[in-house]
């Protein structure tokens, strides 16, 4: 693992500019929009994103299980299937996927309120290509998604260790103390700016006694 000095901060995509290249699964029922929202977000216009499209929720769960998207695009209301039946088997077997309902449904404002918790965020047809970049790119930047692995790596450890130092009430100069590892370092290592060496991320996980392993799997490592 590289050392903090010598591996630089990511790009973080802006909350409401353009989305980095996103990989995305879209689910409706409605063979046109699926041929248009692929073909909006594959253009430059949509941010050259790699789009699957399905048809059925079967066939969703098989693209997901294929290969793990950054986005998922699911419309609510389709035909003979459920949304909110295929959003409860979503969590079940994919708890962190970011899910982005796009809807046709009269009432939006209660959907948001029944489901604000499972989602991201709502979109309703129809919606501009800028609506739409807006909210991937929030997502992404939410989410991190876009992000090189080890960029991901970056900021998952730099929010473990915020958290597990807040957990014990400690300050930077209480886990300095603790760990060898100094101030300005443990800074940069908790804004998500650098990753740190292998030597200083275990003085850092035995003096909050966590395991380095968890921060690891927490970031999909």
């Amino acid at each position: 693992m590289p050392d903090a000095a010598n591996t630089p901060s990511p790009a973080t995509p802006a909350a409401g500019g353009r989305p980095p290249p996103l990989s995305i699964v879209a689910l409706d029922d409605d063979a046109d929009f699926r041929q248009y929202i692929q073909g909006l977000l594959e253009s430059d216009a949509g941010g050259s994103h790699s789009v699957r499209i399905a048809a059925t929720p079967e066939e969703c769960y098989g693209l997901i299980e294929a290969s793990m998207p950054d986005v998922l695009l699911l419309d609510i209301k389709m035909g003979r299937a459920s949304g909110e039946t295929v959003l409860e088997e979503l969590r079940k077997r994919w708890p962190k996927l970011c899910v982005i309902v796009v809807t046709g449904y009269p009432s939006l404002d209660s959907m948001r309120q029944t489901f604000k918790r499972d989602v991201f965020d709502y979109l309703a047809k129809p919606f501009s290509i800028e609506e739409l970049n807006r909210t991937l790119a929030q997502a992404a930047a939410a989410h991190g998604l876009g992000m090189r692995p080890q960029d991901r790596l970056r900021q998952e450890l730099g929010r473990q260790i915020r958290l597990a130092r807040t957990e014990k009430a400690w300050t930077l100069k209480d886990l300095s103390e603790a760990s060898g590892v100094s101030v300005s370092q443990l800074s940069s290592i908790e804004r998500g700016s650098h990753l740190p060496s292998l030597e200083s991320l275990m003085a850092v996980s035995d003096a909050l006694g966590h395991r380095p392993s968890a921060w690891f799997a927490a970031a999909g490592m």
